[in-house]
């Protein structure tokens, strides 16, 4: 295969998505449409990557970032001018030219290979990717010559009734060859009804030139699917959402409800794995063997380690060991890391702490910026104060320490191994290994005593 360049059109506002930013960002299981088109490109091995941007073009950018080029489009006038902004990188480049759109996130790869292949076959100078639908509706219709090759794309309001009666249609996306390409972009006119530079003129030209257009039809027409509202957005979504999830179902992972499960793109999940409903694995989460997920559970930029068991949680870029035990209700946010059989219980919020094997969080707990050695327990109600307005600080606790209910750990203190924190004290100073530390005040008792609302009713009587 010859060199491969994208441009990825993402110009557009996508009016019908009533949205202030750009149809291409609106995101689908959790990931701007515009980055699996990216994604796509970068796996059929394009180089350069250019993406038109024009209307919110700076949150386009800001979102991809410097993986890909970028000209802009300041006028919207039809597709042709779309990749004529594009100029500058196609000046020179001797290879293929994939034509994508912004908002056909479920293209994948292997038809944009297949498609460039097609070209190179037939000896065409491009290539079309070609959709047969029953109800072929407002599309351009493919029209073919003898020999099978592409002679024509023409639009349904022009088309003669037999000519709509043709079920292959244009989806707008092509391989070119990148020289005769830029040939015919020069020649177009936006001589038609709109005032725009229609692409498809292209196709004419270069038939009217006697070069040679293939034509490849997609076996999944779904591929095509560019929502242009938030109904055929979730649309879009169920049916990407239905083929993540079968794909899992089939490398030996359980779901127990697949129309309620939400799996992205990256997550990568072990076998003997149980899902249960409600749950949301994103990003780049990889889930280990024998793991029991869910119900309602949100998993982002983690890792979980073979056989544990989460549910009812929130689980944000952090590390668990395998055989842990997490919820119901616990939120474990970014920089925590645990080894292999830690609980964390009810009600319990980690940040940015390292907890070793075996050590205990049971419930309604928070621990920030804290080093917990192994074998620990921490007691119900337990806080370890990081944070003194300006900085944070660490709370390291050695192994083998049990840490009593309703405890203030104020950091920067260590407390030594084997020693115990009495229920109800707030520690402030480095407690030695194998001590208790009590600090709390001492208990009075008074008897005889009457509350105020006793002393009221005597003053009324």
């Amino acid at each position: 295969m010859s060199r491969c360049a994208s441009i990825i059109l993402a110009a557009g506002q996508g009016t019908r998505m009533k949205s202030k930013k750009p149809k291409v960002l609106q995101e689908l299981l959790g990931k701007p449409m515009v980055e699996y088109v990216v994604e796509a490109a970068e796996a059929a091995g394009s180089d350069p990557i250019v993406v038109v941007v024009g209307f919110g073009g700076d949150q386009v950018v800001e979102t991809l970032g410097d993986r890909v080029k970028y000209v802009w489009q300041r006028e919207q006038l039809g597709t042709g001018h779309a990749v004529m902004m594009a100029k500058e990188y196609l000046t020179g480049f001797d290879g293929d030219v994939l034509i994508l759109y912004g908002d056909t996130p479920l293209l994948n790869a292997e038809t944009m290979t297949a498609l460039m292949e097609a070209r190179h076959k037939n000896g065409a100078a491009a290539a079309v990717l070609i959709a047969r639908l029953k109800d072929p509706g407002s599309y351009g219709r493919i029209i073919r010559d003898a020999q099978g090759n592409v002679c024509g794309i023409i639009e349904a309001k022009d088309a003669t009734p037999e000519q709509k009666l043709i079920c292959e249609v244009n989806t707008g996306i092509y391989a070119f060859e990148a020289g005769p390409l830029l040939k015919a972009l020069e020649r177009i006119t936006p001589v038609n009804a709109q005032g725009e530079y229609y692409l498809t003129d292209v196709i004419k030209i270069m038939v009217d030139d006697g070069l040679k257009v293939a034509g490849m039809a997609i076996d999944a027409t779904e591929e095509m699917m560019g929502p242009n509202d938030r109904v055929q957005l979730a649309q879009t979504e169920a049916y990407l959402r239905q083929q993540i999830n079968r794909k899992w179902m089939l490398e030996g992972v359980t779901i127990v409800d697949p129309a309620t499960t939400y799996i992205g793109t990256q997550v990568i999940i072990g076998r003997d794995t149980t899902i249960y409903p409600g749950t949301f694995l994103n990003g780049k989460t990889v889930i280990g063997e024998d793991c029991v997920i869910g119900p309602y559970t949100r998993i982002i930029d983690s890792t979980i380690g073979n056989g544990t068991e989460i549910q009812f949680s929130q689980i944000v870029g952090a590390t668990i060991g395998p055989e842990n035990q997490v919820g119901p209700y616990a939120y474990i946010r970014p920089g925590t890391v645990s080894d292999a059989s830690v609980k964390f219980g009810d009600f319990v919020e980690v940040k940015n702490c390292r907890i070793a094997s075996g050590s205990k969080v049971p419930h309604l707990t928070y621990l920030g910026d804290a080093d917990v050695g192994a074998n620990v327990n921490i007691g119900a109600g337990t806080i370890t104060c990081n944070y003194d307005g300006v900085n944070k600080h660490r709370t390291v606790i050695k192994d083998n320490v049990f840490v009593g209910s309703n405890a203030n750990l104020v950091a920067p203190v260590t407390v030594g191994a084997g020693a115990t924190i009495a229920a109800g004290s707030t520690i402030t100073h480095d407690v030695p290994d194998g001590a208790l530390a009590v600090a709390r005040s001492r208990q009075e008792i008074k008897t005889h005593w009457r509350s105020p609302k006793d002393r009221l009713k005597k003053t009324e009587s």
